[in-house]
């Protein structure tokens, strides 16, 4: 068996009134490898030694997306973070995309994964993070506890990568629903420089638009439904449904429309793949016979990119403080 590139592979199995539900949680970034329903992929997976494609599945602690520069001002002091994303010269998707989280507690239908952050060049904070996956009648729940074990307040925001899929449909033939007000305008290098209103614009996608013809690397503020909730969709041709909720935290969300993603299914490869800026796999890019074929990732967050410096969405947790933040993916119509 391969090696997992991905540390030790957490399996999830439940039975729901749609069918049985399965899931493979990794160590490495608290990552989502699979999720299917009755045998039929609701996300991108990836084999078992490959690294997460295009950032596939990981969570982004403590700070989703982009930080300009890698850096930011803390009082008087200009902190200064790695730049991993050095293409385009920022910080991107915090400190834990390489760290293995420990097992807390696992059942048959959920996981309980724990990782610190601690203090380092650019974020001299400590956390205590936790995420739990759980498999359940209304699909795949997500929570994520964070605690500030620190002795100063800390900035705190994060998200999460999932690229969702109906398996039996191409993706590109999938009608995509966005809850969202504003688009976040950004320059050349994807940090903010503003925000525009949706409606009446190409990226009013309340009514929905085919993923096919989408090349989205966009990030946007969420509206919420009455439940509260922060709700967009992938909806197939005969009325089946997944959706990406997020609880009053999540109120951004970042869409991603790779054309480049190395997917498993025949019928979604495609020729000519581009390697995105941020996330492109360099294995890939090796080999010009690799199956590539279009993916869409809904990305929710509780901060646009460049938080830390606009100070949009950021939360300060106090010493001794801690926060939680739930979000998860809604299969309907699978059922019969």
């Amino acid at each position: 068996m391969p090696h997992p590139a991905t540390g030790a592979q957490y399996t999830l199995r439940a039975a729901t009134p749609q069918g049985v539900a399965t899931a493979t949680v990794t160590a490495v970034a608290a990552g989502l490898r699979e999720y299917a329903l009755n045998g039929i992929d609701l996300v991108e997976g990836f084999a078992v030694d490959a690294v997460p494609p295009l950032g596939a599945g990981i969570v982004l602690m403590p700070w989703p997306n982009r930080i300009r520069d890698g850096v930011w001002q803390h009082g008087d002091h200009a902190r200064r973070l790695a730049l991993t994303e050095p293409v385009l010269q920022n910080a991107i998707h915090g400190l834990l995309t390489a760290t293995a989280y420990q097992l807390v507690e696992q059942t048959d239908a959920s996981v309980t994964l724990a990782a610190t952050v601690y203090p380092q060049s650019g974020y001299p904070f400590q956390l205590d993070t936790t995420v739990t996956y759980t498999l359940g009648a209304d699909g795949l729940t997500v929570r994520h506890g964070i605690h500030n074990v620190g002795g100063s307040a800390a900035p705190v925001a994060l998200g999460t990568h999932p690229y969702l899929k109906i398996g039996d449909v191409p993706t590109g033939d999938l009608l995509l629903r966005l809850a969202v007000g504003t688009h976040i305008d950004v320059d050349a290098r994807l940090n903010p420089v503003g925000e525009s209103p949706v409606a009446g614009s190409r990226f009013d996608l309340g009514a929905g638009a085919r993923v096919h013809d989408l090349d989205l690397d966009d990030a946007f503020t969420a509206t919420a439904a009455p439940t509260g909730r922060h709700e967009h969709s992938l909806t197939a041709p005969d009325g089946r449904r997944v959706v990406l909720w997020g609880d009053q935290n999540m109120a951004y969300v970042q869409v991603f429309t790779p054309r480049n993603f190395p997917v498993r299914s025949p019928s979604e490869r495609t020729t000519a793949p581009s390697l995105a800026p941020d996330l492109g796999n360099p294995a890939d890019a090796a080999n010009p016979t690799a199956p590539f074929g279009q993916a869409v990732a809904i990305e929710p967050m509780t901060a646009p990119a460049n938080a830390f410096n606009s100070g949009q969405g950021l939360r300060w947790l106090e010493p001794g403080e801690s926060w939680t933040v739930d979000w998860g993916i809604t299969p309907t119509g699978f059922a019969g």
